[in-house]
């Protein structure tokens, strides 16, 4: 893993792109240890910002595509998302919407919202917004507190 990790590094911000594509998904990683080690390497931070949320969404997009096929086995199989974590997931939807986007920053609940909000054919351009902002909002909070230091 540490070696996936200089291997992210070496490759500056298409590294980060990719971590964040990554972490978004139902892949389990880390992008901020990448985030961070590059913000200490010196590279740009609203560069990194870009790449790390736009790479973010895009894995949680995937995730989204995924849960859209509308096959539960394929859900459970493929992305270890237990059908009950869907269903429960859909029933906060039946309340919030694909407001609950906003969420999908979360480690662990992140991945089976975006699978949620696919499988239940939430909004598309709703569900892509809320997630980005979700997602914005994560990172530049991650920045500002390593900018601390």
């Amino acid at each position: 893993m540490e070696a996936f990790l200089a291997l992210l590094e070496s490759w500056g911000y298409w590294g980060m792109f990719v971590a964040a594509f990554i972490a978004g998904s139902v892949f389990p990683f880390s992008s901020e240890a990448v985030l961070t080690a590059l913000l200490l390497a010196g590279l740009e931070p609203l560069h990194l910002f870009a790449l790390a949320t736009t790479g973010n969404v895009a894995g949680s997009m995937f995730n989204y595509g995924i849960g859209s096929l509308g096959r539960m086995e394929w859900i459970e199989r493929y992305l270890h998302v237990p059908a009950e974590k869907v269903h429960r997931t859909a029933r906060w939807m039946q309340r919030y919407g694909a407001w609950i986007g906003a969420l999908c920053f979360l480690p662990i609940i992140g991945s089976v919202i975006a699978v949620t909000l696919g499988f239940t054919r939430a909004n598309p351009w709703l569900s892509l917004l809320t997630i980005a902002l979700g997602k914005a909002v994560r990172y530049a909070l991650i920045i500002y507190a390593i900018s601390l230091f």
